[in-house]
């Protein structure tokens, strides 16, 4: 045993010169780069190197890997068993062979095979390298995924690194690897950036992909505003006032409903800031987007007139079970209601999570609603003129089927047609449809008997029977909004940014 440890000492690892030297200072300057320890590059040298010998040996090759890095050098020594007979050519190797190098080799013995790093050829270097920067992109990819998968609604920031197809390219300040984007259907239209630019955004989503984790970033959703509140106002970061409801139609104009936890704090006034100076930095964060914060209320028809603003609202009537608020406003006010293309009245119906029909005084009167404008008894009574069509007796099944296939379910929805409207519907005959206008004008003719008796006289108005009803009719709706307790807390507490 003697001869033979002499000539295992004899065959010493062979140690690879300049190329082991070169690639040991490339991976140096690769794990510097990439952040990574000296001990995760050596693991991934080892990992490499061994990916190599797999090519060069069979599977399940055996081998010990030494790096020494202060000499620039590695030192590769493949393991072999020595047997009678091969069955796995790339650990085993047979007693025959292992003679030949050594006489004195027995069955059971473990042959070193000093291997030198410059004999791998270039297919060998190349495998090592590929497996070396699949590990680095496997680590990468986790460390993405480990940072950013708890993160959703957070606020990114980084620079805009490539415009592709409309999409950005957005390059994180925190992880300059992560694949980040901004879709085209994320981004605000009255926005333009341009590569190199400075950016932030909201991390809308994680997305897997087989490249690895994708992160997708937003500038165009409601989280976006309520991440730039969160960050401009310290009350919203500590939770005292929170931010209920957004509803948002980026570029053009967005509501928020805000309130708070505190008796003693105004929200509105919190999120506005001195001089406007709050909401004013998340206008120009949003590109000079329209921002409108109201309080939030419980109430759906409070909360539907401070969401209306900055108009005013004389009257709301809300119908709980259909989730629709029917609202009544000032003619003077009626273009401010709905905004521009209809704008605000859609915000605002989406804010309180309820659809608004919105109609003007005049209109609202002409369709006979004077008393539930004015308010009192009258009033109530024409909240509960409208009823389903299948309540009014004379209409056969035939012909409610029609008119409910055409949309028309409610009294108040065919109150207006004529006869040649309702031929017009599939199904509907001519008999038919003379009877469905007798029948509406017998109604209507019953409703306004009703409603003008309950008008006083002259008579009696002079001798004072009903001295408020008079007075209500002469004032009209604008004066009764401004006596209105919920007409103090609507338009006036809503803040805008130009």
């Amino acid at each position: 045993m003697g001869d033979l440890a002499k000539k295992r000492e004899k065959r010493t690892k062979r140690e690879s010169s300049g190329s082991a030297a070169e690639l040991l200072e490339a991976f140096r300057v690769l794990a510097a780069h990439k952040g990574m320890s000296p001990a995760e590059m050596r693991d991934l040298i080892r990992e490499g190197i061994h990916a190599a010998l797999v090519k060069r040996f069979g599977p399940n090759v055996q081998a010990e890997i030494t790096i020494n890095e202060d000499r620039g050098k590695i030192e590769i020594v493949a393991l072999k068993e020595v047997v009678e007979e091969v069955t796995d050519p790339s650990r085993e190797i047979s007693l025959e062979e292992a003679r030949w190098d050594d006489p004195e080799y027995q069955v059971g013995d473990l042959m070193e095979i000093p291997v030198d790093f410059d004999e791998f050829g270039r297919t060998a270097v190349m495998a090592a390298k590929q497996r070396v920067i699949q590990k680095v992109r496997e680590g990468e990819r986790g460390r993405i995924r480990e940072e950013y998968q708890d993160k959703e609604g957070e606020l990114l920031s980084g620079e805009v690194q490539a415009i592709e197809r409309g999409k950005l390219v957005v390059m994180l300040n925190k992880i300059r690897e992560a694949e980040a984007i901004i879709p085209w259907r994320e981004q605000n239209p009255r926005e333009r950036f341009r590569q190199g630019e400075p950016i932030r955004a909201v991390l809308k989503k994680l997305e897997e992909t087989p490249k690895g984790p994708r992160l997708i970033l937003s500038r165009a959703d409601p989280l976006f505003v309520a991440v730039l509140f969160r960050l401009e106002v310290p009350e919203v970061a500590r939770g005292i006032v929170e931010i209920v409801d957004i509803a948002r139609e980026p570029g053009g104009r967005t509501k928020v409903a805000v309130r708070s936890h505190d008796d003693s704090i105004d929200p509105v006034g919190a999120c506005v800031g001195l001089k406007g100076s709050r909401v004013q930095a998340v206008v120009s964060e949003l590109g000079g987007e329209r921002i409108d914060i109201v309080p939030w209320h419980p109430d759906p028809e409070i909360y539907a007139k401070r969401a209306l603003a900055p108009a005013r609202v004389a009257k709301v009537i809300s119908d709980a079970e259909r989730k629709v608020i029917t609202a009544i406003v000032d003619e003077d006010q009626l273009s401010l209601a709905i905004g521009r293309n209809g704008q605000n009245v859609r915000l605002a119906s989406d804010l309180i999570g309820w659809r608004i029909d919105l109609y003007s005084s005049r209109e609202w009167m002409e369709r006979g609603a004077q008393a539930a404008l004015f308010g009192g008894a009258a009033g109530a009574e024409y909240e509960l003129a409208d009823f389903p069509l299948s309540e009014l007796e004379g209409i056969s099944p035939a012909t409610l089927a029609a008119l409910e296939a055409a949309g028309y379910t409610s009294f108040l929805g065919v109150i207006d047609l004529e006869k040649e409207d309702f031929l017009r519907v599939t199904g509907i005959s001519a008999e038919e449809a003379e009877r469905l206008v007798r029948l509406i004008e017998e109604l209507t003719v019953e409703e306004e008997e009703a409603s003008a008796g309950a008008v006083p006289s002259e008579g009696a108005a002079a001798e004072g029977d009903r001295p408020g009803a008079v007075e209500t009719a002469e004032r009209g709706p604008s004066d009764l909004a401004a006596e209105a307790p919920e007409g103090q807390e609507q338009g006036q507490e809503s803040a805008q940014g130009a």
